[in-house]
């Protein structure tokens, strides 16, 4: 037995193959301290008691402290490293979850960190008589940021009764994604963004009186389901148009757009149902505030804006207008809109 009872550099432990609590920790290089505590939560297995009722310890304990180290040295948490000493047979497996949760955690406090640093230079860099409005505005965002507060409007916004796939497939669309890096004027436009979702006018959600659509108001016999399963569709021809810079016309974008309200109002895609689409349209409380600033939360400047679900609307309202309008006649859809009850 080496002197003063040191277990041998080839690893053994002492005369019995075992080391006490202080031989494993100075072999492992931490605190006798260290080594009960992972010993107390049972990660830690004891080879035996002396005879003493001291804790003894084989060659596997200096193995799975080692490996507890490595792990902590990660930032895992206690829990996390228990639950990936308790899988044996599937450890690899278990350290793989692990590990992906933990990139997912820090990959949520990078993005509230990239946010705040945004924030940050927003504040410094702005006119002394902007800072306490913007300080007002990007104080009251959520960090990590969150879109919460804009799907819970657009959910009191949509009827009621609508199918949840409806609701969800809307939501997302009209939801921006936040960038991860952003620059303080995408910063800017969310803090005015969540701002004018929470304001009080939109508290209890607007108000059957407050200018909904058409299609929104009950005992009408309107399908608002129908409009909101067939929109994406016309918004995406019409996104397509305005990446290309075409000023509003008629076409197929129009044509779907119109088909889809028809539909949705039990009535046939005619010349007179467009003009009185038209003007239905035109007297709708819009919300363009709202997809302005969520256009610029969705693009970088300097670069223009991508198109959003609200411009592809306006250009889309702006085309009916325009082919309705004084000395024009409004043509009828070539078949796509016949499917008024």
């Amino acid at each position: 037995m080496p002197e003063d009872g040191k277990y041998a550099e080839d690893g053994r432990g002492g005369e019995d193959g075992r080391w006490s609590i202080g031989q494993l920790a100075e072999r492992a290089g931490v605190t006798v301290k260290t080594v009960r505590f992972y010993s107390d939560r049972g990660l830690l297995p004891e080879a035996a008691r002396s005879g003493g009722g001291h804790r003894r310890y084989g060659p596997e304990a200096l193995e799975r402290l080692r490996l507890i180290r490595s792990l902590r040295n990660l930032d895992l948490p206690v829990r996390d490293v228990s639950r990936v000493l308790a899988q044996d047979e599937a450890q690899d497996e278990a350290l793989e979850d692990v590990v992906e949760s933990q990139l997912r955690d820090i990959g949520t406090r990078l993005t509230a960190l990239r946010w705040r640093q945004a924030a940050l230079r927003l504040l410094r860099d702005c006119p002394a008589e902007e800072r306490a409005e913007r300080l007002r505005l990007v104080g009251g965002l959520p960090t990590p940021p969150s879109t919460a507060a804009l799907a819970r409007f657009w959910r009191r916004w949509l009827p009621a009764r609508l199918p949840a796939r409806v609701v969800a497939a809307v939501v997302e669309q009209a939801v921006p994604q936040l960038p991860e890096d952003p620059a303080p004027a995408q910063v800017l436009a969310f803090a005015q963004l969540h701002a004018f979702v929470s304001g009080s006018c939109f508290d209890s959600g607007p108000r059957p009186d407050s200018g909904r659509p058409e299609v929104h108001l009950p005992g009408k016999g309107h399908r608002p389901a129908v409009l909101y399963e067939g929109l994406p569709e016309a918004f995406t021809l019409a996104s397509a148009e305005l990446r290309a810079g075409r000023a509003p016309r008629p076409g197929e974008a129009l044509d779907c757009f119109v088909a889809v309200h028809a539909a949705a109002l039990n009535a046939r895609d005619t010349a007179d149902f467009r003009r009185g689409l038209a003007r239905m349209l035109a007297a709708e409380t819009r919300i363009d505030r709202y997809w302005q600033l969520a256009a610029q939360v969705m693009s970088p400047p300097p670069g223009p804006p991508e198109p959003t679900p609200g411009a592809a609307d306006n250009w889309l309202r702006a085309a009916l207008a325009d082919a309705t309008g004084p000395g024009r006649r409004a043509r009828g859809s070539r078949g796509r809109g016949q499917t008024g009850a």
